[in-house]
């Protein structure tokens, strides 16, 4: 599979607020030569309908839903949503669909978070069920375990992880085998300052180690509690969230590709996350995108 080059991006690209700066955004990337926009957020009622508004700027880019929760994104009213981004976008919308987290499900109490492999496998059956079914090739699953994984292989395009260490892109590709797709997510920081950097990181580390799922998968991999603790241990940092200049963050980066990924969803971490990071995106592009 071709290597690709993608950005990933949060809520910030749902809001309503921001909707005009948003669509400027996506077209830079377009016009970078970006393969795919993965945007999360705002799933409680289907797909957000910025997806198509990202869609009708653009050309060529794809987007992805990274990642619309099988908790709160009902599977008729999804897989409509797709269909109806198929009919008008063919090939450019990706569903992208995840667990979530018992905290953030148990929170809203609709539903208690159990056997979340399960709900998966018949979230999945509900979308082939649905009058308008999402093919496997048109969904991937947000996974990292094993079991999340063989699952992704058989009844997905594939992959794609989040807040992931290169070392579990390899052992990801290892599990899903040769074909199917594996796209990370991987959040940077350009920013030479250590200080600076080592902050906006683990400001970003602190939320996402608080969750059971990220914090397993990571013991999996070998790190301990202490790594864990205080929004992350320096050493996990190093690892997880490649930062510096330019030549440094793309060598992280690259360690992905080296470990097996066909497409890497970069998602640029700044002191000021209201706004959209339009100038280290072009350097990336520079650097990784040929």
């Amino acid at each position: 599979m071709t290597r690709q080059v993608s950005a990933w991006g949060g809520a910030l690209w749902l809001s309503p607020q921001h909707r005009e700066a948003a669509l400027d955004a996506a077209r830079e990337l377009d016009e970078l030569g970006y393969t795919r926009l993965w945007t999360s957020g705002g799933f409680g009622e289907g797909l957000p309908a910025v997806y198509g508004e990202v869609l009708s700027a653009t050309t060529r880019i794809g987007v992805a839903s990274g990642i619309a929760s099988i908790w709160h994104a009902d599977p008729t009213e999804t897989a409509q949503a797709v269909s109806n981004l198929e009919r008008d976008y063919p090939g450019r919308f990706l569903l992208g669909v995840g667990t979530s987290h018992a905290p953030i499900v148990d929170a809203k109490a609709q539903h208690t978070y159990t056997k979340p492999y399960t709900h998966m496998v018949q979230y999945l059956d509900a979308l082939d069920a649905a009058p308008e079914p999402v093919p496997a090739s048109r969904r991937v699953l947000a996974a990292l375990g094993p079991r999340m994984l063989k699952l992704s292989a058989a009844r997905s395009a594939g992959a794609h992880p989040y807040f992931v260490p290169p070392e579990h892109t390899a052992l990801a590709r290892e599990i899903l085998g040769a074909e199917p797709l594996l796209a990370p997510e991987v959040a940077v920081v350009l920013e030479e300052d250590e200080t600076i950097a080592r902050g906006i990181a683990r400001e970003y580390m602190r939320g996402y180690l608080s969750l059971p799922n990220y914090s397993d998968n990571l013991r999996r991999l070998g790190y301990t509690d202490k790594d864990l603790l205080d929004g992350g241990s320096d050493a996990l940092m190093d690892t997880l969230i490649p930062w510096g200049d330019l030549e440094r963050v793309c060598a992280g980066i690259e360690a992905h590709y080296e470990a097996g990924a066909d497409e890497v969803a970069i998602q640029v971490l700044t002191a000021d996350p209201t706004s959209f990071p339009a100038a280290e995106y072009r350097d990336l592009a520079t650097a990784l995108i040929t």
